[in-house]
């Protein structure tokens, strides 16, 4: 956790302002005087968030000092589920220097969410968290990697994934293609996204695509499996829910021979399935 080589190291930050982009989008803005070594790459750049339990005015967490990574992390398990913070992951929206040392969170947010959700509702400024974020502007927290010979873009992700998808076409050249397939729950969650790219994009909207009375992730891979895709050297970044996550990137490998080496795919959440619970798994496995 300490020491100049570490890539990740945490932080002490409060809330700043709270903002409410849309009805299932809710942007939290922390500072804090250590916010000027986070080191943030952009794009899709993930990080741990650990919010108070109820009752709590600070998450509460193992001492840092003289602890590696992996020992803290061992520290923070054994401490009582009751008590020890609640973690989850998250990417860091947008990161500003000037002018002040400030950190955007976008939290997807919906009447039957986990402890996270609660907390965004009801947040407001002086409330403080800790993060586990990077040190080092390059890190393996960062997913999309843009090969050098690729020729456009496809990009997919739901609610949860929106503000990594939303940097990712922030930072695309112009001159760039891309397609881009992008689910949220209603429409007014359509967010006005900027980008210099070349971009076609398409909203998926649930409250409309439900009375299909199709799966959701079948609606997501017949929606991309309709489109005229470039003939060119592809790049598929995908990430969201893990089930339409996996059988898109099967569609993209095996009906439209993307190169497995081209498609980042990520799940940042399972349908049914809390966060403790596929951590949990994960440390089984």
């Amino acid at each position: 956790m300490t020491g100049s080589q570490a890539p990740f190291r945490l932080f002490r930050l409060e809330v700043e302002r709270v903002v409410r982009l849309s009805p299932s989008l809710v942007r939290v803005t922390f500072t804090g005087p250590e916010l000027g070594e986070f080191r943030s790459g952009g794009l899709d750049q993930s990080l741990s968030l650990f919010l108070p339990r109820p009752g709590q005015q600070d998450p509460v967490l193992p001492p840092t000092e003289g602890t590696d990574p992996a020992g803290w992390y061992a520290a923070y398990r054994a401490m009582a589920d009751d008590t020890r913070a609640v973690m989850r992951s998250y990417t860091a929206r947008e990161q500003r220097r000037s002018p002040a040392e400030e950190l955007d969170i976008d939290f997807a947010v919906h009447p039957d969410g986990g402890p996270a959700c609660a907390w965004a509702e009801r947040a407001e400024p002086g409330d403080r968290v800790a993060v586990l974020g990077p040190s080092g502007p390059d890190n393996n927290g960062i997913r999309f990697r843009l090969p050098e010979g690729a020729e456009w873009v496809l990009i997919w992700a739901d609610e949860t994934a929106l503000p990594a998808a939303a940097s990712i076409l922030e930072s695309l050249p112009a001159g760039t293609r891309a397609k881009v397939w992008l689910e949220v729950p209603c429409a007014g969650d359509q967010l006005e996204l900027k980008s210099e790219a070349d971009v076609d994009l398409t909203w998926l909207v649930r409250e409309v695509t439900e009375a299909s009375g199709a799966h959701r992730t079948e609606r997501t891979v017949e929606a991309v499996r309709a489109a005229a895709l470039p003939e060119a050297q592809p790049y598929a970044w995908i990430a969201g829910e893990a089930g339409t996550v996996k059988a898109l990137r099967r569609h993209l490998v095996r009906e439209r021979e993307f190169d497995r080496r081209a498609v980042t795919f990520t799940g940042y959440w399972r349908l049914g399935a809390s966060e403790d619970s596929l951590r949990a798994e994960a440390e089984i496995g």
